[in-house]
């Protein structure tokens, strides 16, 4: 077991239901994307990957997501934390190649037919040395008649009644997102948002509304303005910049009373009432550990959230109307 003092941070999560299944989520969520290993990852040795993780369910964060497409994740999750297993909500992903082999092109081509669902499934449960996978999500959004054509969903309900996975859930984006919720099948949601990516907002609302649970993504790591080299991927979906264009034209610096933009972006993504948990993933615990903080602290104060969806909504529309009149 690894000691955890290297935290040196006392913070009460708080919690919020996941949709209708019946579990409460912390707020801040870990996404094991960064445990993934080179070429696609930062280099981690195994033993910082455990502290890594053992720091995470230690702190109070008691849902964990991962992917087939996370290189060395899965194993590493299995090796460190399945003598934990009671401890998280485990998420993880189908649709995936069983293997990544250098030179593939990137996004990874999927394959959502019965046969390779199954064998997600079953490789995600080896690796990760677990009986059972809480929620098992159809990632990359396939439209529905992709999913109607290769019975994508009837092979996931029949895991479930094998006791192998216990949720259905969707990495879901537009276009095929409404679609994708008006299924009614699905109980959760993973839906890219944040101060600078909008898009989604509304459809996290029509989730929520259909009972789901809502894990967002890239609502601080991809989703808002570079403060250092971590930042510097362009958020989920934008082009390279777009985020930082975005908050400039919405002028949102003055709104930064005595925190970091860092500290904001997560804050406004946990402000939106209808999210269940933000999942944010590092492999370092100096940024485990602010992130810990700033959630910490719960929402924006309100007046500076509604401030600042004013100021955002008034950039959109403004492009909006470029684009119209371009």
């Amino acid at each position: 077991m690894f000691a955890v003092d290297y935290l040196e941070l006392e913070v009460s999560l708080a919690t919020r239901p996941l949709g209708r299944t019946g579990t409460e989520v912390s707020v801040l969520g870990y996404g094991a994307m960064e445990l993934r290993g080179i070429p696609r990852g930062p280099d981690i040795p195994d033993e910082q990957a455990g502290r890594v993780l053992h720091a995470v369910l230690d702190s109070g964060i008691n849902l964990i997501d991962t992917s087939v497409d996370y290189g060395r994740s899965e194993e590493l999750i299995g090796r460190y934390l399945h003598d934990r297993r009671d401890e998280f909500f485990l998420a993880s992903k189908c649709g995936c190649p069983l293997e990544v082999r250098p030179g593939m092109p990137v996004p990874y081509p999927h394959d959502y037919r019965a046969e390779n669902v199954r064998a997600n499934v079953a490789q995600s449960l080896r690796r990760l040395r677990t009986d059972w996978i809480d929620l098992v999500q159809i990632h990359m959004s396939p439209s529905r008649a992709q999913l109607d054509q290769d019975d994508t969903v009837p092979t996931l309900l029949a895991l479930r009644d094998e006791g192998k996975i216990r949720f259905l859930g969707m990495s879901g984006t537009l276009p095929h997102l409404r679609e994708h919720i008006d299924m009614g099948v699905f109980d959760v949601f993973q839906i890219p948002y944040s101060a600078v990516q909008r898009e989604h907002e509304h459809l996290i609302t029509a989730a929520a509304n259909a009972r789901a649970g809502v894990l967002v993504r890239g609502g601080v790591a991809r989703g808002g303005p570079a403060e250092d080299k971590d930042w510097r991927q362009g958020p989920i979906g934008l082009p390279q910049g777009e985020g930082m264009s975005r908050w400039q034209a919405a002028d949102l610096d003055d709104l930064l009373v005595g925190i970091s933009k860092m500290e904001f972006m997560l804050r406004f993504t946990l402000s939106h009432p209808q999210m269940s948990t933000a999942i944010v993933g590092t492999s370092n615990i100096a940024h485990l550990r602010d992130n810990l903080a700033s959630a910490g602290k719960g929402p924006l104060p309100q007046d500076v959230y509604d401030e600042a969806r004013r100021r955002l909504s008034q950039e959109i529309a403004s492009e909006s109307d470029k684009q119209r009149s371009g």
